[in-house]
């Protein structure tokens, strides 16, 4: 296994989704060095991102990171992200020598519930004003 960067890296993840925006509040509360930036799947930045990285743009039950000029999704993109949080966190990474189609199983199960489990919101989150920098428009 490789060692993470403090390289930047870019979250794109689904900005109506209660789930999802609690996911990136919890990055951001453990992530002191600000090597996360995010963007919703949605916006325009968003977008432009997805078509870079030659995904569908119409991809919401994903959150995708973008880490040394390449994409990753599901449960590879939640494990990468979390071995470059603060804490224990990066030993949860550990769980990426299961077969991604296992671990992307229980990914796709939560990505399906999220909003009858978490709700959904009618806009996206913003930002409070000192993480306002980290997210692209």
């Amino acid at each position: 296994m490789t060692k993470p960067t403090d390289e930047p890296a870019i979250v794109l993840f689904d900005g109506v989704c209660n789930l999802c925006s609690g996911a990136v509040q919890f990055i951001l509360r453990n992530d002191p060095k600000g090597i996360f930036r995010f963007a919703s799947l949605q916006s325009d930045s968003g977008l432009k991102l997805l078509e870079q990285h030659d995904l569908p743009t119409d991809i919401l039950s994903t959150i995708v990171l973008i880490e040394g000029g390449r994409a990753y999704t599901r449960s590879t993109a939640a494990l990468r992200i979390a071995r470059r949080l603060r804490g224990a966190w990066p030993l949860a990474y550990a769980a990426i020598i299961i077969p991604a189609p296992l671990r992307n199983l229980v990914y796709a199960f939560i990505a399906r519930n999220r909003y009858r489990w978490f709700g959904k919101s009618e806009t996206c989150m913003l930002p409070r004003p000192e993480f306002k920098m980290r997210f692209l428009d």
